[in-house]
């Protein structure tokens, strides 16, 4: 026999136009994408439905029906295809890896219909891109998972991409993706059904804290580093935000106050290198990920990751991972997630 604790349901708003997760929710599921984000978006609904009154529900939906692999290859079937899908109040784009080459025309014009009816859109981990290659991210600040922000900025110049955890604009949320989407969906459910709910459901999730949107989604290289000088993590920070065009130690030094031999000491002191080198190893590990995660061209990767030349770019490469770029993404397994293992 089963013993479930008896709930009693909280009070909070039941309102149902005004709030920001409106049903039924859809979630389309683009091949190799991360189950961990769509069970981070799920559970917390789950959990909420124990406690309110107006019920969360979704379907998952793929392009055609069929069911969709994972990034493990895990077969998740879907509810719906987007043919028959019924209609929705919300819709979130579930991608991964290599995100457009799943993004169809025909997904394109399904999409940009459920924004014509008033669906409110959102993207988890790299399903910013489905709804930047449809248009229907003009105007508004998103985010996409760290691995692939460069990569955003080089294909969507033109729109506001952040490094934070979630972003909620108007009728757009975006999810870095990981358990940041549970912060994002506890979001969403304090803003529908008041915060003590949202406290609840983070209680069930054993989640210690709801994080606001704006903090980063990973750690700064510094903060990896055993006794690391508050002035390097400032340094370093200055440094990876700024990988896209040349700069020196010197220029580092005085944009956080110090001077050259400042930062030069506690560079030693702290990482055991010097500045300069610290900055070129940042710039590679950011070209290894383009050229794992993304189909950007050697030539756009060089310019992202700040090279002079692209001739330049190879030979630094080639030195720094004993392989030139162009067999990089050889190396690579088609759906590996790089973790940068930085001292």
């Amino acid at each position: 026999m089963s013993v479930r604790a008896k709930v009693t349901p909280l009070m909070g708003t039941e309102a149902n136009a005004d709030h920001l997760l409106r049903n039924p929710i859809g979630f389309l599921l683009v091949p190799r994408f991360t189950v961990i984000a769509l069970s981070s978006a799920i559970e917390p609904l789950r959990i909420a439905n124990r406690y309110v009154t107006r019920k969360y529900s979704w379907k998952l939906i793929s392009a055609d029906g069929k069911a969709v692999a994972d990034g493990n290859g895990l077969q998740i079937q879907p509810d719906r295809s987007i043919e028959n899908a019924e209609a929705l109040g919300t819709l979130f784009v579930c991608a991964d890896h290599d995100p457009e080459k799943a993004a169809s025309r025909r997904t394109s014009t399904w999409l940009r219909g459920l924004d014509r009816k008033g669906v409110t859109l959102g993207g988890i981990d790299a399903g910013a891109f489905v709804l930047a290659k449809a248009g229907l991210l003009d105007n508004r600040r998103v985010t996409v998972h760290w691995e692939v922000i460069e990569a955003f900025r080089e294909r969507y110049p033109g729109i506001e991409v952040t490094e934070s955890l979630f972003e909620v604009d108007r009728d757009r949320l975006t999810s870095a993706g990981g358990v940041a989407v549970i912060d994002m969906m506890l979001h969403a459910i304090a803003a529908d059904h008041g915060q003590a709910i949202a406290d609840r459901v983070a209680e069930h999730c054993l989640h210690d804290h709801i994080r606001n949107a704006s903090e980063l989604q990973r750690m700064a290289l510094s903060g990896k580093a055993p006794a690391t000088d508050p002035k390097v993590s400032q340094a370093i920070r200055y440094a990876e935000s700024r990988l896209d065009r040349p700069f020196t130690p010197t220029d580092v030094a005085k944009g956080i106050g110090l001077s050259t031999r400042q930062l030069s000491r506690l560079f030693r002191v702290a990482l055991g290198e010097s500045p300069a080198r610290c900055f070129f190893r940042l710039r590679l590990e950011r070209a290894r990920l383009l050229l794992r995660r993304t189909e950007m061209t050697i030539l756009d990767v060089s310019v992202a990751c700040g090279f002079a030349s692209q001739a330049h770019f190879s030979r630094s490469y080639r030195a720094g991972f004993g392989h030139p770029p162009r067999e990089e993404r050889l190396h690579a397994r088609p759906a590996q997630r790089l973790v940068m293992d930085l001292p």
